[in-house]
């Protein structure tokens, strides 16, 4: 896999590149870098004043990839995760997982002999749907992360693609999954944001968490969830903003200019709309049964705002949607990425898989299954089980002709000009973390996403001591509140108070308690629908600033003013009028 000389093949690399640029109507701007000039021999439209060939992303994107060899064009579109904490140096337990992933024993490594396009960074979280295929965490602690992410930009910087920065990404979707949360501001779950039903508030949230995304050297966020919540799937949940695409479409617009506002790239997902299915696509491949018209009206509109929002990506995800293309995945689905993304709602950016480690995906070799998510109109491979299997896969289609060269110079392009784009913005300092203005945009969320969905909205629903409890594994959010509750003056006993009951994530009827004055949902709503407390309330969260929300309305320093989005039986959205 060392490199092989292609010169003869670059001067139509240059032209089918400079072809996709034309198709793709990739634009923005950035400072001017030195780079490759295109050639002379190709035909692009005369540049504007204000977008030259040097200071144009999708211009220098294009001229970068006519001078490419093959297994630099392979590796661009690859971006698996890697064991170990940082670039350089790895435990032997982390140089054993990289060996059986990619041959090598570093991230560093990795990155030089695949050439690849990024890395996703990855970890867990206590409630975490996603955990199944989070084969290892190489997430400790800010300080750190910054530290792997430098290393990992060293790395790149030497590859023939090094003039464009490398992408490294993460899940930072907040709620339940939430890769970094100690030492960075927090923000409340897209659900919260959805109750909040302020944009503004959204917006200005996720610009302070991608500015510190920024900081931590991540320049590509995996969110927001654009999903609207149709079924009561746990796997989607409160990681979506709600059940109405007319009140999710300008949660999502929001979250991606902030996001982008600051320099990182959003990703729109999991397009076709995996909260039309309650099924979890990390075990098995859910089938959407749902009528095109039905999909169009309800999946799709949040989606189509996002990309009119300027979102730099999209990611596919392993959904069968039996309206379009019955029995494929839409991952492999050239009708409904190809077709419908790019065709019916106009998407010109880089469409990436979600994890090719997950359950769908492994019905294929990686190898078979990367070809195959490419020719459907992917341009990046996200979290491939094996990236030997999957460099060798794609570099031996491409020159076979099962992988069409242009097809491959289309995604390149898409992604270097993604990247260019992403150049003009320099990373912040640590210093931002957790700044308190950030903080405060976090604590407007949550405060505002706070929702009575039983009980007066005017009054202090407790009275004297409270007990703070709390379903089974819930200590550290009951000590959160606990503390928010003296701060906000009101006295806490361990028992004999006035109870103040908390769920969350995956709990059920089973969870409630009979005597609870109040029950807090801290995830999806619906579990109140039986709950038979006088007061019922919804945070939708379970972060820190959501407590402080919460212990200030408990308090009666606050009144709640959230709408829960989506439908719980038998109650209404709010009692604080309409």
């Amino acid at each position: 896999m060392g490199g092989v000389s292609i010169r003869p093949r670059r001067a139509a690399v240059a032209v089918a590149a400079l072809t996709a640029l034309l198709a793709s109507g990739c634009s923005g701007s950035e400072p001017e870098r030195p780079g490759p000039a295109p050639s002379a021999s190709t035909t692009t439209p005369a540049p504007t004043p204000s977008a030259t060939p040097s200071d144009d992303p999708a211009a220098r994107a294009a001229a970068l990839v006519g001078t490419l060899a093959d297994e630099d064009l392979v590796g661009q579109v690859l971006m698996p995760y890697a064991y170990g904490s940082a670039a350089t140096t790895v435990s032997p337990g982390s140089a054993a997982g990289n060996r059986a992933l990619a041959g090598v024993d570093t991230p560093a490594e990795m990155i030089a002999k695949y050439r690849l396009g990024g890395l996703i960074l990855v970890g867990f979280s206590a409630d975490d749907p996603t955990k199944g295929n989070q084969e290892t965490t190489n997430v400790d602690s800010p300080a750190q992360v910054r530290q792997l992410t430098t290393g990992l930009r060293e790395a790149a910087a030497k590859l023939p693609t090094g003039a464009a920065p490398f992408l490294v990404g993460t899940d930072q979707e907040f709620g339940v999954v939430t890769r970094i949360s100690d030492g960075v501001t927090v923000l409340p779950s897209a659900l919260a944001a959805g109750a909040a039903g302020d944009p503004a508030l959204t917006e200005g949230a996720w610009r302070a968490a991608g500015a510190e995304l920024a900081a931590m050297g991540i320049n590509l966020d995996f969110a927001p969830v654009a999903d609207v919540l149709a079924t009561r799937s746990t796997v989607i949940g409160s990681r979506s903003f709600g059940g109405d695409p007319k009140r999710v479409s300008p949660q999502v617009q929001a979250a991606v200019r902030g996001l982008q506002g600051s320099g990182v790239a959003a990703t729109l997902k999991h397009f076709p709309g995996h909260g039309h299915s309650a099924d979890d696509s990390h075990e098995e491949l859910p089938v959407l049964t749902q009528s095109r018209a039905t999909l169009e009206a309800g999946a799709w509109p949040s989606f189509k705002a996002g990309v009119d929002a300027g979102t730099m990506a999209v990611m596919s995800a392993h959904l069968d949607v039996r309206a379009v293309d019955p029995g494929t995945p839409a991952t492999f689905s050239h009708k409904l990425l190809t077709d419908v993304l790019r065709g019916q709602l106009g998407f010109q950016g880089v469409v990436i898989t979600d994890g090719m480690n997950m359950a769908p995906a492994k019905r294929w070799s990686p190898g078979e299954a990367a070809v195959r998510a490419l020719n459907a109109g992917n341009d990046l491979i996200l979290m491939t089980p094996n990236v030997t299997q999957a460099y060798d896969g794609l570099l031996a289609a491409l020159r076979d002709g099962s992988l069409p060269r242009a097809r491959l110079v289309d995604a390149v392009t898409r992604v270097l000009t993604m990247k260019f784009r992403l150049a003009g913005h320099p990373a912040p300092a640590m210093s931002t973390l957790n700044d308190p203005a950030h903080r405060k945009a976090a604590d407007a969320l949550a405060a505002a996403a706070v929702t009575v969905l039983r009980g007066s909205c005017g009054t202090t629903p407790v009275h004297g001591p409270v007990t703070v409890s709390s379903s089974g594994g819930r200590d550290g959010t009951r000590a959160l509140l606990t503390d928010a509750l003296k701060a906000a003056g009101v006295r806490v006993v361990p028992s004999g108070g006035t109870v103040v009951h908390l769920v969350g994530y995956g709990d059920g009827a089973g969870d409630l308690r009979a005597d609870a004055a109040v029950t807090v949902a801290m995830d999806t709503p619906y579990v109140l629908a039986t709950a038979k407390s006088p007061t019922l309330l919804a945070t939708y969260s379970s972060s820190r600033a959501s407590m402080t929300a919460l212990a200030r309305v408990l308090a009666g320093k606050e009144r709640p003013g959230g709408r829960s989005p989506v439908a719980v039986s038998g109650l209404p959205a709010t009692t604080c009028g309409t």
